[in-house]
């Protein structure tokens, strides 16, 4: 590393290629408590304590992100991430299913189009195209999440209306996005 690039870095920052970063511990921290949650939501799936441990979950994402943009984004973080949230939103949403809460489809048409978007950039990305995440992935990620939490609020479980009409609006979302994503890399594979 040169010194202008050293001068760049702020201090405790990390390069794109770095493993053991805060952030990339927040994550791996949401990836091995999801299975406590969706334990939570088999066994209690209308209690404050489960909403408030999927608030928190669900909300380290946020923080993991800060940490990450302020300390420097890499290259593991960028696929752990997504992973984590997939398997945190799926998980739940499955156990909801389980439970009675969702209907099946809205939970299957998300999760065929997690894994046909995870694949497909994964495909295109070995042929060396990167399609990065746009703004309103992260808003449908949001909207997952708050359709879980609404499912799990205690003021709204008896209403499966509430969470059910947000859950709709993120498999819309959820199909937009995975078809932004498919448009991204033809544009991309065009351009090479």
């Amino acid at each position: 590393m040169t010194t202008s690039s050293m001068g760049q870095r702020r201090a405790g920052s990390f390069g794109p290629s770095a493993l053991a970063t805060p952030a990339n511990a927040l994550t791996a921290a949401r990836l091995l408590l999801a299975p406590v949650v969706i334990v939570l939501i088999v066994e209690r799936p209308s209690s404050w304590s489960t909403l408030a441990v999927w608030i928190a979950l669900a909300g380290s994402d946020a923080l993991d992100g800060w940490v990450a943009r302020r300390q420097g984004s890499t290259s593991s973080g960028a696929f752990l991430d997504p992973l984590a949230d997939k398997v945190l939103v799926l998980g739940a949403l499955v156990a909801l299913v389980a439970d009675g809460v969702f209907w099946w489809v809205p939970v299957a048409l998300v999760g065929f189009r997690e894994l046909f978007i995870s694949a497909y950039r994964s495909y295109v990305g070995r042929r060396g195209i990167s399609v990065p995440a746009r703004k309103w992935a992260k808003v449908k990620t949001v909207t997952q999440e708050v359709a879980v939490g609404f499912a799990l609020l205690p003021l709204t479980a008896d209403d499966h209306w509430v969470a059910t009409t947000v859950l709709w609006i993120a498999v819309a979302l959820t199909l937009v996005t995975g078809a932004q994503y498919l448009l991204d890399g033809r544009t991309s594979q065009r351009a090479m």
